[in-house]
C-alpha cells in the first residue's frame, strides 16, 4: 500500500484510536480517570447500585473499557464482566491489573460503534466518558440496545467538555496560575503541547464537536428505541471525593461543569 493511499485511508477514528494508545502509559495517574480512594469507590458503587442494581452474576459490558476501572467497579458488585476497547495499550493494562488484583473480567479488542458481541447478550452497558468521542453516535446507540437484553439497562456516565461557564472558566484560570506560581503542584499527567492540540483536532471534529449535552444524548438515545430514559445530575459525591486530588480551584471548576449520568432500558418485547 502506498503512503498515499495509507493517508487516505487513516480517517478521524483511527486517530481516535492512536490518541488513547498513546495516552495509555499515563491514564490512571489522573484523579477521574483511576480511582484513587475507597471513598471514591463507594461512591461510584453507590451510583452503579442506583442504576442498575447489584451484579448477582448477571453479565455487564464495559465499552471503551480503557484501563479497567469501570471493569473493576462493576466486578466489586458482582457483575460477570466484559470489557472491549480497541486501544491495545490500554487492554495490556487492564489485563495486567486484573492479574495483579485476582479478578476473572474478560478484556478483548472491540470497537464501541461495532461490537461483533451477540444480540440480546448482556444485562447491562456501561460506559464512562466514551459518547463525547463517538463519530457515529445514533449507529453506536442502535448496536447498543442490539446487544442488550430485553429488559436490559444502558448507563452512560459522560459530559459536556466543550461548553465551560463564566464561574469554571474564573476557577480554571486561578488553578492554572497557582499552578505556574508554584502554589499549587501540577496536575498530573502533564501533557505535550502536540498532545493536547490532538485533542483539541480530535474534539472539533466528532458529532459532539459542540459539546455533548445530556438532552441531545438523550434524544438520540430514544430515537434508538431505549425506553424509560433518566438523566441524573446529582453526581456530586464522586466529584468531591475526586477534588481531595487536587487544588481548591481545580476542583471548583469540575463541580461547575455540566456532567451526567444516563440510565436507559430496551423494552421487554
Amino acid at each position: 500500500m502506498s503512503d498515499v493511499t495509507a493517508g487516505q485511508n487513516y480517517d478521524l477514528r483511527d486517530e481516535i484510536k492512536a490518541y488513547w494508545s498513546e495516552r495509555a502509559a499515563t491514564f490512571d495517574l489522573s484523579p477521574g480517570h483511576e480511582i484513587f480512594s475507597e471513598e471514591e469507590r463507594a461512591a461510584w458503587h453507590r451510583l452503579f447500585l442506583r442504576h442498575l442494581g447489584r451484579g448477582d452474576g448477571r453479565a455487564a459490558l464495559d465499552l471503551a473499557s480503557g484501563t479497567g476501572v469501570i471493569s473493576h467497579l462493576l466486578d466489586d458488585l458482582g457483575f460477570k464482566v466484559t470489557g472491549l476497547d480497541w486501544a491495545e495499550p490500554m487492554l495490556e493494562r487492564a489485563r495486567q491489573k486484573a492479574r495483579e488484583r485476582k479478578r476473572s473480567i474478560s478484556f478483548r479488542v472491540g470497537d464501541a460503534e461495532s461490537t461483533m458481541e451477540p444480540d440480546d447478550h448482556y444485562d447491562v452497558i456501561v460506559n464512562r466518558h466514551l459518547v463525547w468521542t463517538l463519530v457515529h453516535p445514533a449507529a453506536a446507540f442502535a448496536e447498543w440496545l442490539r446487544v442488550l437484553k430485553p429488559g436490559g439497562r444502558l448507563l452512560i456516565v459522560d459530559g459536556d467538555f466543550v461548553n465551560t461557564s463564566a464561574l469554571e472558566r474564573v476557577f480554571s484560570k486561578f488553578s492554572a496560575w497557582g499552578q505556574r506560581a508554584g502554589i499549587f503542584k501540577p496536575d498530573a499527567p502533564m501533557h505535550s503541547r502536540e498532545m493536547m492540540e490532538t485533542h483539541r483536532s480530535i474534539l472539533s471534529r466528532v458529532y459532539f464537536s459542540n459539546g455533548a449535552r445530556a438532552e441531545a444524548v438523550v434524544e438520540l438515545l430514544q430515537a434508538a428505541g431505549f425506553t424509560d430514559v433518566v438523566v441524573d445530575t446529582e453526581l456530586g459525591e464522586i466529584h468531591r471525593t475526586q477534588a481531595k486530588h487536587w487544588n481548591l480551584f481545580k476542583g471548583m471548576a469540575r463541580k461547575s461543569q455540566h456532567r451526567y449520568a444516563i440510565r436507559a432500558s430496551k423494552r421487554v418485547i
